[in-house]
């Protein structure tokens, strides 16, 4: 047996090793070194619940197939995407939606709430999102030109709202001739059966039933109408929450979104 010059051994052993080297690649990086140097993936948003009662067309209604839409479905979706947040709705009666929000199934409120010094006590609001009053609904020929001239008519509102509170006030809440019903829709549909003579609510709904239903019905205000504004509601305390919901709300109004939706929903028929 021969052997090679130890040089000659010496360049094939280094010439094998880089060979190797090159076959195997550079040694694989620890699992936890790897995912480390990828960058981390973003949280994904917070879903609030947002409670509103889909009865109350343009603000919210149910289209043909149960999606919940409207001005306010809208506008709360934008709000949501610009503070960061995601929003589930969720179809609330409004006889148990504060309480609701007090007890934590919802995170929030928006359902054309006014904003009164009676509610700031128990929950906390946006700033507002909606100027609104009270208006009179009537059949086109009524002899009725002011809240004085309902004092003795059949006179529909809904429970616990604002509507309810003036004509409580102007007739005295336990009066027989007022009628309380759990929706203004449902009272709209009393005036038109004829089962009452007016019904007193929010302008944006009135306003909103009267233009889309021919030349039956008339508006009527009045001046003793204090003017109203709408805020989006949360838990008491909730001081996070509402500081997002605020800064969604100041970018929607600054980008132009909210004027787009008050054209599309309203037009011009709440007077703007």
């Amino acid at each position: 047996m021969t052997f090679a010059p130890l040089s000659r051994r010496l360049t094939l052993a280094c010439l094998g090793s880089a060979l190797l080297l090159a076959a195997c690649g550079k040694p694989a990086e620890p699992a936890a070194v790897a995912a480390a140097s990828q960058p981390a993936a973003a949280p994904a948003p917070r879903v609030i619940v947002v409670g509103t009662d889909p009865v109350y067309p343009p603000f919210e209604w149910q289209d043909d197939k149960g999606e919940i839409v409207g001005f306010e479905i809208d506008l709360m979706k934008a709000i949501a995407e610009r503070a960061g947040l995601q929003v589930k709705f969720v179809a609330t009666p409004w006889e148990g939606m504060f309480n609701a929000l007090a007890q934590g199934d919802r995170d929030a409120l928006m359902h054309a709430i006014t904003i009164t010094e009676e509610r700031k006590p128990t929950m906390d609001f946006t700033e507002p999102y909606f100027d609104a009053s009270q208006l009179i609904a009537v059949p086109l020929d009524a002899k009725v030109g002011s809240m004085a001239d309902l004092k003795k008519l059949r006179v529909a509102v809904q429970t616990g709202t604002t509507g309810d509170e003036v004509v409580s006030k102007l007739m005295g809440k336990t009066n027989p001739l007022i009628r309380r019903f759990e929706s203004i829709p449902l009272a709209l549909r009393e005036l038109e059966a004829g089962g009452v003579n007016a019904v007193v609510a929010d302008n944006g709904l009135v306003a909103h039933y009267v233009a889309n239903n021919g030349q039956r019905f008339k508006t009527v205000s009045d001046t003793s109408f204090v003017p109203e504004q709408y805020g989006i509601v949360v838990k008491k305390g909730n001081a996070e929450l509402l500081a997002q919901l605020n800064e969604g709300l100041a970018k929607v109004r600054a980008d132009g979104t909210h004027a787009k939706l008050m054209t599309q929903y309203f037009g011009d028929a709440i007077g703007r």
